[in-house]
């Protein structure tokens, strides 16, 4: 499905570039495909010169759940003494964490194809192999009160431009914590699944950044979310919103 694209941007850009075949879940559990990447930007990084390229200019990008594993991967990266320095990450529409699953882009977009929210809940349970009730996430169940205290500074559609809330959004009411739930739910909340969730430290050291989100796309928010923590901790960032774009665009 990437062969194109790959060949796209390797001819346009004048850049060497290398797609990783990750395993693919349920056969491969969670975080079997991080596990993947990881590995295989390690190598690059180490063997980069072997292939002609520069250590210094490496760049790693993705999108959907391909940007995801990006972020996860850059995140890895931050503390790596061992290792050139990414030049930059590059996020197209990326899923980056399961806390608030009624932020407005889920809201208005829940029924837009190709990844209507429904679909989205069911491939992430697929990934991380959980039987958990979509209706329990849908209503935020599987957060406790101390998760949500900690991650309400970093996730919360408080920090959404009000632009983007004119197409309709509605506060949802909060849902009582469920033990059996939230219990089960833990994996979500690992940044190598929800990448918006790592800590101050590790966002403060991440490369520059080139964030794409599409108006009319679950996932949107997610985006403007990381792009705010970034930009915070004085991270370059370098936004493109498709006004008229939708999940799977490219």
């Amino acid at each position: 499905a990437y062969e194109r694209m790959c060949r796209c941007l390797c001819r346009q850009s004048n850049s060497v570039v290398v797609c990783v075949g990750y395993r693919l879940a349920p056969e491969h559990p969670f975080p079997a495909q991080f596990e993947d990447c990881l590995t295989a930007a390690i190598h690059f990084l180490r063997t980069a010169q072997d292939h002609g390229v520069d250590p210094s200019r490496i760049v790693i990008c993705g999108d959907s759940s391909g940007g995801t594993l990006t972020a996860a991967v850059a995140q890895a990266l931050v503390n790596r003494r061992d290792l050139p320095k990414l030049r930059a990450q590059i996020l197209i529409y990326p899923f980056l964490q399961c806390v608030d699953l009624n932020l407005p882009s889920y809201q208005q977009n829940a029924r837009v194809p190709i990844l209507l929210k429904e679909r989205t809940l069911v491939l992430g349970l697929k990934y991380i192999n959980k039987d958990l009730s979509i209706i329990e996430l849908f209503k935020g169940c599987h957060v406790s009160e101390d998760q949500r205290l900690k991650y309400q500074k970093w996730v919360s559609p408080d920090y959404i431009p009000h632009e983007f809330k004119i197409r309709g959004y509605k506060p949802s009411p909060k849902c009582v914590p469920l033990k059996e739930i939230y219990e089960m739910a833990e994996v979500v909340f690992d940044p190598v699944f929800s990448p918006l969730l790592a800590e101050d430290s590790v966002i403060a050291q991440l490369p520059e950044t080139f964030l794409l989100t599409c108006e009319f796309d679950v996932l949107r928010d997610d985006g403007l979310l990381y792009k705010k923590r970034l930009e915070d901790h004085g991270i370059k960032v370098t936004w493109c919103h498709l006004q008229e774009g939708f999940h799977g665009v490219v």
